[in-house]
């Protein structure tokens, strides 16, 4: 298992040919991380155009701002919180992040407010269509808390909305999900 130095440290040559703006460097790097960012992309944004949009954005932002990165944090979560800042970015210009503002039941929204999943065969596919569902409030909170490991306070932060939006938020989603899946 590594060392959470040894963790950092994952990629620190291809990091640093970056700083000297190495394009064969940015290429390794690109290839390393595109996929699993264009995936959280798209879970964010729903659309596929918008997710490849997005990812260009955030690369060239990263490559932008390498030199700033001091590797007091792994790379692969540099980059990430670019990603979800910029995806973030993007669904503000476009107004679709929707906050809960019934502000009396946001406390009363509490983690263990389990659906119940009767049946448990679920399919990848299932689930991503109808994560495509929700709306874009729900998506957002859900996959940053669900799928990236995102904690309310961060989420709140991230997204400029109270802690107990975003516990309201990952709640009711968590309860169209489980409603979607089992309508479908």
């Amino acid at each position: 298992m590594p060392t959470a130095a040894e963790y950092r440290d994952t990629h620190r040559d291809i990091v640093l040919g970056c700083q000297r703006k190495d394009r064969h460097a940015q290429r390794q790097l690109y290839g390393h991380y595109a996929r699993p960012m264009y995936n959280l992309c798209l879970r964010m944004l729903k659309h596929s155009h918008d997710a490849e949009d997005v990812l260009q954005v955030a690369f060239v932002h990263i490559f932008a701002k390498i030199d700033t990165f001091n590797f007091d944090a792994s790379i692969s979560a540099w980059i990430k919180r670019v990603v979800v800042n910029r995806c973030i970015d993007h669904l503000k210009k476009r107004r679709l992040l929707t906050t809960d503002l019934d502000l009396d039941r946001h406390d009363s929204a509490g983690e263990d407010d389990s659906p119940g999943y009767e049946n448990g065969s679920y399919t990848v596919e299932k689930i991503k269509d109808c994560m495509l569902k929700l709306s874009e409030g729900y998506r957002v909170v859900l996959t940053l808390y669900l799928f990236e490991g995102y904690d309310h306070e961060e989420i709140s932060q991230i997204l400029g909305i109270s802690c107990g939006t975003s516990k309201s938020q990952y709640s009711r989603a968590r309860k169209r999900l489980a409603q979607l899946l089992t309508e479908n």
